[in-house]
């Protein structure tokens, strides 16, 4: 089982990406992963959302494979705490053939196309976040349910 994170455009900030790799590395010790950054769409100044979230999607379809587990993550998606996180992908990856992939969409969200081909939607939380930052909240929440499901010593009730 492999999980997959893709997300759009590349983080700026070098705390951010110094955060994520730290805690994709981490997740690596417990699973194979792997983070598919795909590019920014250019010219989206003159660009209307539709337009964008519908070249976005096409985009993200291009990198999925035909047996991926698609989840997205999505302001309408279903809350958890972390260890019913850990729980449901526990679950889920005992479920899942070869890869279980979270997307994190663009400002606008996802194109109806993607979410057409969704199994799932996740939310962290009801407050907005940025995307770039989101990366960094969904891969420690990813480390922590893994620490939960081995019993590390991280996360405390």
């Amino acid at each position: 089982m492999k999980i997959v994170l893709i997300t759009i455009g590349k983080t700026d900030a070098k705390w951010l990406c110094s955060g994520i790799d730290e805690y994709a590395g981490r997740i690596g010790h417990f699973t194979p992963f792997e983070f598919i950054c795909i590019p920014d769409i250019k010219n989206t100044r003159n660009m209307d959302p539709a337009t964008q979230k519908e070249r976005e999607g096409e985009l993200i379809l291009k990198a999925l494979q035909p047996s991926d587990d698609i989840v997205l993550l999505d302001d309408k998606g279903k809350q958890m705490t972390s260890p019913e996180l850990a729980q449901w992908i526990e679950h889920r990856t005992s479920l899942t053939g070869k890869r279980l992939v979270f997307i994190i969409g663009g400002p606008y969200g996802f194109s109806d196309k993607v979410y057409e081909v969704a199994k799932g939607k996740l939310s962290l939380s009801r407050m907005t976040f940025s995307h770039q930052m989101v990366r960094l909240i969904f891969l420690e929440q990813l480390y922590r349910a893994y620490t939960i499901l081995k019993g590390i010593p991280y996360h405390h009730e």
